[in-house]
């Protein structure tokens, strides 16, 4: 595991879409479990579970989603904006609209890790985490 929490996860999903996965294995933490199931509501996955495994560490199991036949996958991108090198913060008047509303990017705020909509609803900036669409 790397020591950026934070992106195994978007690599983990990209990585399993690149592979036609029908379910990947990520590590279980409150950020990862939080981004995964905004993906989930947004409708980008199609489930996640929570579990253990033998020696204790908590995992999720994340079921992809793909279109028809071809197996073409719901995320086309997902895209880590903020590193651990350089963050990238925005105010809650230049939140990006990832592709006119149909993508979504999730921020961390002092309200917790929401979509760009709910900051903008709420009126709240943060540290953008990553676009997906």
């Amino acid at each position: 595991m790397a020591n950026d929490a934070i992106s195994t996860a978007p690599t983990a999903i990209r990585n399993g879409n690149t592979r036609k996965k029908a379910m990947i294995r990520i590590p279980a933490t409150k950020m990862t479990e939080r981004v995964v199931e905004i993906l989930v509501e947004e409708g980008f996955l199609r489930d996640a579970v929570r579990r253990k495994d033998n020696n204790g560490k908590e995992f999720m199991d994340v079921s992809l989603r793909y279109l028809g036949k071809k197996k073409d996958p719901y995320i086309a991108v997902i895209r880590r904006i903020s590193k651990p090198g350089l963050r990238v913060y925005s105010d809650r008047r230049q939140i990006p609209k990832i592709l006119g509303g149909m993508g979504v990017a999730t921020s961390s705020t002092s309200r917790g890790l929401i979509t760009d909509r709910e900051a903008r609803h709420k009126k709240i900036g943060g540290e953008i985490l990553c676009h997906v669409w």
